[in-house]
């Protein structure tokens, strides 16, 4: 949907649903990084102004999975009333007068996703500020992890924890540079022949990890953003993503190596203490993680090489297929 055909549709919706009297809409534009289906939009009432986000799914696709916009709703209601920092649904619904497809609304947050490159706002913190901020972040999973799983029955059953590793399998086949995932094979069996049996089950994010974090530009975190891979499921899957992702044993060093947040250790050891107890089998789930991420990589840079979904960012990613296999057969012995 372009912006102009959006904004036109906006005006019917808001004076539908705003108590107050709708004098325009306003700076209608597309957010970062959802491929053009997340906008901001400013509201002027006879109250005054507001400033909104709304998502809807991406174009021509079923609306199911990442593209079932109400299953992020389900989450994100299921927040409310917690400590978990989170944007609150304003509106949302599957009536398709309004845009033709489901949607939901809300507040429009001001502050940036946790970047920590050289040169990015986070990279100005100390690290006694770094460290609160890990706190607040691994506090709010600690939390999201705990909400009752009896609120969120659209979600379905359980992911269970075997499927969680053999549903890659069709994305290994169709990866670039198959070369670089030789020991795949290798990983994918010393997973399934060591998976945990009594990890915790709940509420997962499904992609947790620092540019899924919107924060203040003096280091506190504002909400948890990105609903759209979440499940129920092993939740240390959440805990090992964000390890891996903060793992310089898992990244190339090449071309100046992958930023980092906090090391794992820390960040497991802040889960730990707002949990309340230990993280059972969690080299298991860091392992899991380097081993999807390297596929998933290497899928990715197929798209990108045959113009399917163009983004040569994944060039660079590529050169750490290798070691994030290495580093996950490293974690499981």
């Amino acid at each position: 949907m372009n912006l102009a055909e959006l904004q036109r549709r906006l005006v019917p919706f808001c004076e539908a649903h705003f108590k107050s009297e709708v004098r325009s809409i306003e700076n209608v534009r597309n957010m970062p990084g959802h491929a053009g289906f997340s906008y901001g939009f400013d509201v002027q009432t006879a109250d005054g102004e507001s400033r909104w986000f709304i998502r809807l799914p991406p174009p021509n696709v079923n609306w199911r999975g990442t593209a079932d916009v109400l299953r992020q709703v389900e989450v994100l209601n299921a927040l409310d009333g917690t400590s978990v920092p989170h944007c609150s649904v304003a509106f949302s619904g599957n009536d398709l007068e309004w845009f033709d497809c489901p949607y939901f609304v809300v507040p429009f947050l001001e502050g940036d996703t946790l970047k920590v490159s050289p040169g990015e706002w986070a990279s100005d913190l100390s690290e006694s500020q770094l460290f609160d901020l890990g706190r607040q972040v691994m506090s709010a999973l600690a939390n999201v992890h705990q909400v009752d799983q009896a609120k969120v029955p659209y979600l379905g059953e359980p992911v269970p924890f075997r499927d969680d590793v053999i549903r890659w399998d069709r994305f290994y086949e169709r990866a670039a540079d198959p070369h670089l995932l030789s020991r795949a094979p290798s990983c994918r069996q010393r997973l399934l022949e060591t998976i945990p049996h009594d990890a915790p089950v709940g509420i997962f994010h499904g992609d947790f990890q620092t540019s899924n974090l919107l924060c203040s530009l003096d280091g506190n975190l504002l909400a948890v953003i990105d609903w759209e891979l979440t499940g129920l499921g092993a939740t240390l899957n959440d805990v090992g993503w964000m390890c891996t992702f903060s793992d310089p044993s898992a990244w190339s060093s090449e071309a100046g190596g992958r930023p980092m947040f906090l090391d794992p250790q820390t960040l497991s050891s802040l889960y730990v203490d707002a949990f309340g107890a230990p993280l059972p089998d969690i080299r298991w789930f860091r392992a899991l993680a380097a081993y999807k991420f390297a596929i998933i990589t290497g899928f990715n840079l197929s798209l990108h090489r045959r113009g399917k979904r163009p983004d040569p960012s994944w060039e660079q990613t590529a050169l750490s297929m290798q070691p994030l296999i290495n580093r996950a057969l490293e974690l499981l012995g």
